[in-house]
């Protein structure tokens, strides 16, 4: 089964935080946070402008994107978790 985005947005799957501190103490699961940042694994057309034409995504499949704790609606793809956000969700693209 395979999800394609419709308009503006993008399908993120999470990366999930380290557990493991850098001085090698093992956090518990109730003491991890949410993820935040994620791959890009699919991507919309774009957003439909008024003259009929669509907006050029700023992001592309395999970008790692940070978004907002909350956002997107998380669903189930292959037994495993993914969000759908709006590329308007998205807080930034991780470089380097």
């Amino acid at each position: 089964m395979a999800v394609k985005p419709l308009e503006d947005r993008v399908l993120v799957k999470p990366i999930e935080a380290e557990s493991k501190t850098a001085s090698g103490i093992y956090l518990p699961e109730s003491s991890k946070e949410k993820p935040v940042r994620g791959k890009v694994t699919s991507a919309g057309p774009g957003k439909r402008l008024e003259n009929g034409k669509r907006a050029e995504m700023s992001v592309k499949i395999g970008d790692t994107v940070v978004y907002g704790k909350y956002a997107g609606t998380e669903v189930e793809i292959k037994g495993e978790k993914h969000l759908i956000l709006r590329e308007s969700e998205l807080l930034g693209v991780i470089v380097g």
